[in-house]
């Protein structure tokens, strides 16, 4: 069987507008211009697929009914711009949750790897083809663990990765952004007008990385 190239995406922050522990179907609001950029990823043949951590479902904020219903509204709302996501992955574990079977330490949370490896076997998915799009280094950390290239939305949270399985290939001001630089690096006809800012960093990145040795700030 044939094999797909994705886009995973995360979903709080990343896809939708973040907030603390959205536990109602409202709660989901898509960033503002995303479906159009989506849909043109998804023309050029890729998959995609939203990998979420839900630590609310161990913690008792929501069950996984509730979480069912905030992704049938997210899946709506893509539509309506004629997105189709192929898969929502989530892991609803936390070792410091309050439900029984899921207070505890499991393979599927980011940065551990787990929901990518599942998306890839069951929707024949090529890792290394692949790309994942988050806004914090736990995101890019389970990308790079299975040869994704990543981008990381800038928020203003991270500070500059020290470890090499932390650092992104690129980062972005924001999703719109990220996206636009997956469909400027996989353009191969050469007639991509779109001008996309590929080097973009935070500016605490751009301080650290001038600080002399022994300076850092």
């Amino acid at each position: 069987m044939r094999r797909h190239r994705a886009i995973f995406l995360d979903r709080d922050g990343t896809l939708v507008h973040r907030r603390h522990y959205p536990s109602r179907p409202e709660d989901l609001r898509l960033y503002d211009g995303i479906g159009t950029r989506l849909r043109a990823l998804q023309e050029m043949g890729f998959r995609l697929v939203v990998i979420t951590n839900q630590s609310g479902v161990a913690r008792g904020f929501f069950t996984r009914d509730d979480l069912e219903r905030m992704h049938a509204h997210l899946r709506n709302d893509l539509a309506r711009s004629g997105v189709r996501l192929d898969g929502i992955y989530y892991c609803p574990h936390h070792p410091e949750g309050v439900v029984p079977g899921l207070a505890v330490r499991c393979g599927c949370r980011k940065p551990r790897p787990g929901m990518l490896l599942r998306a890839a076997e069951e929707l024949y998915l090529t890792l290394e083809a692949s790309w994942l799009v988050g806004d914090i280094l736990d995101d890019v950390e389970a990308g790079n663990r299975v040869g994704c290239r990543s981008v990381l939305v800038d928020l203003g949270t991270e500070a500059p990765p020290r470890e090499p399985l932390r650092r992104p290939a690129f980062v972005a001001p924001d999703t719109i952004h990220a996206l636009r630089i997956i469909q400027h690096a996989e353009n191969t006809s050469g007639n991509n007008s779109d001008v996309v800012e590929m080097d973009y960093l935070p500016t605490s990145w751009r301080v650290a990385a001038s600080a002399p040795a022994g300076k850092e700030r």
